[in-house]
């Protein structure tokens, strides 16, 4: 039985960089580049008449930036494509800003052609791309953007059980589920479980959701603490 091709939409104002993610991505059985777009408003504009799965994001574009596409495109719900945001090392504030508007995950334009494949595979099975280490140095970076000093979070965030608030901590602080099951010496089945019902309460997409969301609340500060 064949399986349904990946549909990619390549999102980039550089022809040659779009020319070299479609070679790699053509490669693949289990991929197909369904369209190019030079900017975001083109990407949009686009996705109205065809279906991908996985858009490849650039951030720094003419007219309608990565950002504020990936907003957009999110923003049609849960059927919306996941997203994939490319970035460069010196462009970590427009990949956290991806973040938040909904992205899945992001990486860097120089990442090794396998490493890409398996993260556009990832996103669209549902995981977040941003490796552990990347997600703690990122954020470590950019949470004096954020509050700090707020109060005990309040709604949702407190309808949550003790364990999954413990769980929650954990994965705003970069921790794999592996790393998370070893640290509380549970199955990592039962980690992608709590995980499954703390996306639910809160309403949000996936892991990457969670840790944004528990730096804003004050959950989690500077440095990878708990507040």
């Amino acid at each position: 039985m064949s399986q349904t091709p990946i549909r990619v939409l390549l999102v980039d104002d550089q022809v040659l960089l779009r020319t070299g993610f479609r070679m790699v991505l053509a490669a693949q059985p289990d991929m197909e580049v369904v369209a190019e777009a030079g900017d975001g408003a083109e990407a949009i504009d686009i996705l109205r008449a065809t279906k991908a799965d996985v858009v490849l994001m650039d951030v720094r574009m003419p007219r309608l930036d990565g950002v504020e596409a990936t907003r957009r495109i999110c923003a049609a719900g849960p059927d919306a494509p996941k997203v994939l945001i490319l970035t460069t090392f010196d462009l970590d504030e427009y990949a956290f800003s991806g973040l938040k508007a909904g992205a899945s995950g992001f990486m860097l334009k120089d990442v090794p052609p396998g490493e890409l494949l398996n993260a556009i595979r990832a996103v669209h099975s549902g995981d977040a791309v941003v490796a552990p280490s990347t997600t703690r140095r990122l954020l470590d970076r950019f949470s004096p953007m954020l509050p700090s000093g707020t109060p005990e979070p309040q709604g949702e965030v407190g309808r949550l059980t003790e364990r999954e608030r413990e769980v929650m901590l954990l994965v705003a602080q970069g921790l794999s589920n592996g790393e998370i099951a070893g640290r509380l010496f549970v199955s990592e089945a039962t980690v992608k479980t709590h995980v499954g019902r703390i996306l639910t309460k809160l309403g949000l997409r996936d892991r990457v959701q969670v840790v944004v969301l528990a730096y804003e609340t004050g959950l989690v500060r500077a440095g990878g603490g708990a507040a």
